[in-house]
């Protein structure tokens, strides 16, 4: 059952690098849920019910963050937080299964795999969240990372989730377009 105690969306506008402008301002648009653990402090084998609520929070929250960026979203990214009293693997259970539904159907496809961070932490650990192209996954370009962390969470018997999607790439992108090996 889904317990959301906190909903917080941010839109970040990048306009320049070290003093050189982007080519165009690129957005960043993140949605965090704060819900609370079924299974904090005990361990389960089955974390199906947690499957289910990542499906819920990309359903309520994807679109909101396809509408604030700019342009069309070009990549994606998601990542959670567990309390202590939880377990990586409920991280991993929000955001692996079936939180990649819904974030493609807001989006209109993807067919590179999203990019994630899981790990358990204290309230107020800094979460980095990956990006990546949402079909090209050898796209250096859109390699980034953006920062988020909410003070007051994950409390012991919570999971911060967040996803996050831009409308473009690191804006001075000099790394080439790759693969290279």
């Amino acid at each position: 059952m889904l317990k959301i105690r906190k909903l917080q969306t941010i839109r970040e506008e990048v306009m320049s690098e070290l003093g050189a402008d982007a080519e165009r301002p690129i957005v960043r648009s993140v949605g965090l849920a704060v819900i609370q653990n079924p299974f904090a402090g005990h361990f389960a084998e089955d974390l199906t019910p947690l499957w289910e609520i990542g499906a819920a929070l990309g359903e309520r929250l994807m679109p909101d963050l396809a509408r604030m960026l700019s342009m069309p979203a070009v990549s994606y990214g998601k990542g959670a937080i567990v309390g202590v009293a939880g377990e990586v693997e409920h991280g991993g259970a929000c955001v692996h299964p079936q939180l990649g539904k819904p974030m493609r159907a807001a989006i209109g496809g993807g067919a590179a795999v999203i990019p994630s961070n899981v790990k358990v932490a204290a309230a107020g650990t800094p979460l980095d969240l990956p990006l990546g192209h949402k079909d090209d996954p050898w796209s250096f370009t859109h390699f980034d990372t953006i920062t988020v962390f909410l003070a007051d969470a994950p409390r012991p018997d919570e999971i911060l989730v967040a996803i996050a999607l831009a409308d473009g790439g690191r804006p001075r992108n000099r790394c080439g377009s790759g693969p290279f090996r």
